[in-house]
């Protein structure tokens, strides 16, 4: 088993994921997700780390916040993506480039980091305890990984629930490897125990795509999107819809001095 490389469909995931109506929504819980914990951080600019981090929504967001982010993916082609959107947002002078993998991280850093993000990576790895290990040890002391991950609960009722039956039945095995459809879904359960082995304190959970991907009507997923993100709001940070959503995003903090007294 190796982790996944998107350099040969890269150009995938700006009509697949971003220009539609459940990429507006995990945008959209991600950020009030991300707002919430940088009110916990130190006043001042942050050294954030995207690992996976893709063609740089979320970095070029925080690097126009005045924040210096390093984006590390595998992917060449995934990099260069995030080297134009940097540039046509005028905030490539607040970001660095490494195509490394996410176990060279800690390697590269002149000191450790006060935010790691790793969104929608771990469902791609083949060693995923391992690499949140790595990851952890990337941190300052107090400082948090945002990690969002595809999950194996959501996967399942939407598989049931648009009567993909015989899929289920073989355990929703992949019959083709250059697909958007995640290597290994991962069992909440067994996340949140991988984060605490590795030191993490779980601060908080929110479901992303509680509803969306459950609807039937697909028109209204755009006609009454507002509506949708409202109620999606107002719901994915409550069970038992936080372990239903598409992807699950937990905000994990590395003890600080505060936490050891």
């Amino acid at each position: 088993m190796q982790d996944r490389n998107f350099d040969d469909i890269a150009h995938k995931f700006a009509q697949n994921i971003y220009g539609t109506t459940k990429g507006r929504i995990r945008q959209a819980i991600l950020w009030q997700e991300l707002d919430a914990l940088l009110t916990t951080l130190p006043d001042r600019p942050l050294r954030i780390v995207d690992v996976g981090g893709g063609q740089g929504q979320i970095a070029c967001g925080l690097a126009a916040r005045g924040h210096q982010v390093l984006l590390c993916d595998i992917s060449g082609e995934m990099l260069q993506r995030a080297r134009e959107h940097a540039e046509q947002q005028n905030v490539i002078a607040n970001m660095q480039f490494q195509q490394i993998s996410a176990q060279q991280v800690a390697q590269y850093l002149d000191k450790p980091a006060d935010l790691v993000l790793f969104h929608a990576v771990l469902e791609w790895v083949a060693e995923p305890e391992a690499i949140l290990a790595t990851l952890y040890e990337a941190l300052a002391p107090g400082g948090i990984l945002s990690l969002m991950f595809y999950n194996l609960h959501g996967q399942i009722l939407s598989t049931a629930a648009h009567g993909n039956f015989g899929w289920l039945e073989v355990g929703m095995k992949k019959g083709k490897k250059k697909t958007l459809s995640p290597d290994y879904p991962r069992d909440p359960q067994q996340v949140y125990q991988w984060l605490q082995s590795c030191g993490f304190i779980i601060e908080r959970r929110a479901g992303i795509r509680v509803f969306h991907d459950y609807m039937h009507d697909k028109q209204r997923r755009i006609d009454e999107f507002d509506r949708l993100l409202a109620i999606e709001t107002h719901y994915c940070r409550q069970e038992p819809f936080i372990s239903l959503g598409r992807y699950i995003h937990v905000t994990a903090r590395k003890p600080g001095p505060k936490d050891l007294l």
